[in-house]
């Protein structure tokens, strides 16, 4: 009896050690997969990071800095990690509840005097950090980026545009993934510390983490070296772009990193806020960023591919459930890069993937990690996302605009009497001057606005940028006349997925 006893105990303890072995990492498949999604793609240049148990066991570095050059990237090449960021300034705000000098439900006006939403004065007065920063304000996704994108604004000074943008849920009721709080999250942080939101980041995380070639200012990345060229996409191509300065909106994207320091990164926040001997997260802020503060609608009759039971947006970071593992992550999505950071904590994996294009396979190559480092059945996630990807080339909207134009048409009046200076409360003055017999467009505090007008149709012009965006290319602009044809305002037309300019209405001032 005894000895069939140790025999099944003996078969127990094989099963579970076959059970619980490691995953192996198989570097060369990794590599022949992602240097085929990068040609499938056409994406300029990729590198990829997969942490395991505390260590970073793969790096992977494809394409190149930039089209045309033969530079190939590195795992110290630095990218735009964008939108990433937010999990630095969820990071930021726990050390200071843990220091007592916020807590999580103090009211933002209480701190910002001059914070306000909508109009409304009980929502403006009842608005917490942890709304700041869950995207339950009641703002639509991405509404307001036109305001502080490239704009040359201080912060103070966007928020209090801010007030203007338009409600599209009701408060605490939706999800709209809104920079303009993130912004204004930093904000609350410098007023909160006397520093910089960027100067916060340096103290409290990158020195302590050893992330000595992240930083969160334009003018550092060239003196660091060896970083990617950002790349717009124009006509089926990659064009290499100028990196914008988001220096003074850097808590909703500011931080440019690298492979081995997002590494770092993942390893602290894998260990739970613990760096070495030094606790600089508590496990109540571990908890507090990881809870679902707004949950998002998940389809439980046909699921995904990657069979999500649940997901939703903490404070700085989504959160779900990949194949049966808990999933916490975000993407970032900045001028010329895509990128993505994804823990599975429960395994203690991380992947990270860094992107300098915009058509780019940076979800496809993180899933394929994932499946790896978890013993799955991988998935060619690249060929499932890239017939999508293929299939939306152009924005539907614009399509059906140049299918629209009436050809022969002229415009109401002479240039003369479009041109003057418009006013919009979401934004400030707009001006339209006429110069050598055409129209210039620009913006009061965005000058990369700019841009000349060229006759479309009627009282319609279409707008041609002075700078090249990687968000927007095409757009119009239409005269708005009353009833006795005098120009009163205009109404922008620029289709695209982020910068929203139909939300600015400017009307004629003089």
């Amino acid at each position: 009896m005894k000895k069939q006893f140790f025999s099944a105990l003996l078969v127990l303890f094989v099963s579970i050690a076959v059970a619980q072995k490691d995953p192996v990492i198989d570097a060369n498949r990794l590599h022949t997969y992602y240097e085929k999604i990068v040609k499938d793609w056409d994406v300029p240049g990729m590198s990829v990071g997969i942490i395991k148990d505390g260590k970073l066991v793969f790096t992977g570095n494809y394409g190149t800095k930039e089209v045309g050059k033969a530079q190939k990237p590195d795992e110290n090449t630095l990218y735009a990690i964008a939108s990433n960021s937010k999990a630095f300034t969820s990071a930021i705000i726990a050390m200071l509840v843990q220091e007592g000098k916020l807590k999580w439900d103090d009211k933002v006006k209480d701190i910002l005097p001059y914070f306000g939403l909508y109009g409304d004065p009980w929502i403006s007065r009842e608005v917490s950090i942890k709304d700041l920063l869950s995207h339950r304000v009641g703002l639509g996704t991405f509404s307001g980026d036109a305001i502080w994108y490239k704009s040359k604004l201080p912060a103070e000074e966007l928020i209090q545009l801010f007030a203007h943008v338009p409600q599209e849920y009701d408060f605490r009721d939706g999800y709209g993934y809104s920079n303009l709080m993130y912004i204004t999250a930093g904000e609350v942080i410098k007023k909160v510390t006397g520093k910089s939101w960027g100067e916060n980041v340096e103290e409290r995380i990158l020195k302590p983490l050893g992330m000595n070639r992240t930083v969160t200012s334009l003018s550092e990345v060239k003196k660091k070296g060896n970083f990617a060229t950002p790349h717009a996409r124009k006509e089926g191509k990659n064009v290499p772009i100028e990196w914008v300065d988001w220096e003074n909106v850097a808590a909703t994207g500011g931080i440019i990193s690298s492979v081995n320091d997002v590494a770092k990164w993942m390893i602290f926040n894998l260990n739970h806020g613990i760096n070495g001997k030094d606790t600089l997260l508590t496990t109540a802020s571990r908890n507090m960023v990881w809870k679902i503060h707004n949950p998002f609608m998940v389809n439980h009759v046909n699921r995904d591919a990657a069979d999500t039971h649940f997901r939703g947006y903490g404070l700085g970071w989504v959160l779900g459930d990949y194949k049966g593992s808990m999933r916490v992550y975000h993407t970032g999505g900045y001028d010329g890069f895509i990128t993505t950071v994804n823990l599975l904590p429960d395994e203690n994996i991380g992947v990270v993937v860094l992107t300098n294009g915009l058509k780019t396979p940076f979800m496809a190559a993180a899933q394929y990690a994932m499946d790896m480092a978890l013993g799955k059945e991988a998935v060619d996630w690249s060929e499932k996302m890239l017939a999508q990807n293929d299939a939306d080339v152009e924005d539907n909207r614009i399509t059906q605009i140049k299918k629209s134009r009436v050809l022969n048409t002229k415009p109401t009046h002479t240039p003369d009497k479009y041109a003057g200076s418009y006013f919009a409360d979401t934004y400030g003055k707009i001006t339209v001057k006429e110069e050598n017999g055409k129209l210039r467009l620009n913006f009061e505090h965005t000058p990369e606005y700019a841009a000349t007008l060229e006759h479309w149709h009627y009282d319609v012009w279409k707008i041609n940028w002075d700078v090249m965006s990687a968000w927007y290319s095409f757009g119009t602009v239409q005269f708005n006349l009353d009833g006795n044809l005098k120009v009163k305002g205009m109404t922008f037309e620029v289709p695209n997925q982020d910068i929203f300019f139909e939300e600015i209405k400017p009307l004629k001032i003089e």
